[in-house]
């Protein structure tokens, strides 16, 4: 489960905490650092209360997909995270 953090979003915006990137492919080559895709998967960290007529639906602790260029990187606590708005998350999975 996430940890709580410090920050509190505004409005529709939403914390994520982005999965590991894959260091292996399934045949079992090692991907070199340079070759590495951002992942696209998270954890919600924090979720804002959302907007007047439109209540957030993640929560913290949901796993979602969200798109390859969505958020903006910040770093808390000295951990790398995101910040986007709800908008830009595709799925929870």
């Amino acid at each position: 489960m996430a940890k709580k953090t410090t920050v509190t979003p505004l409005h529709d915006r939403v914390i994520v905490k982005p999965a590991a990137a894959e260091e292996k492919t399934a045949g079992g080559i090692i991907i070199p650092d340079t070759a590495k895709e951002k992942p696209q998967r998270g954890t919600v960290v924090a979720a804002g209360p959302g907007k007047k007529d439109e209540p957030v639906t993640v929560k913290p602790g949901d796993t979602v997909l969200y798109g390859k260029y969505a958020g903006t990187e910040i770093q808390i606590g000295g951990e790398e995270l995101l910040i986007m708005r709800e908008s830009d998350i595709l799925a929870i999975v």
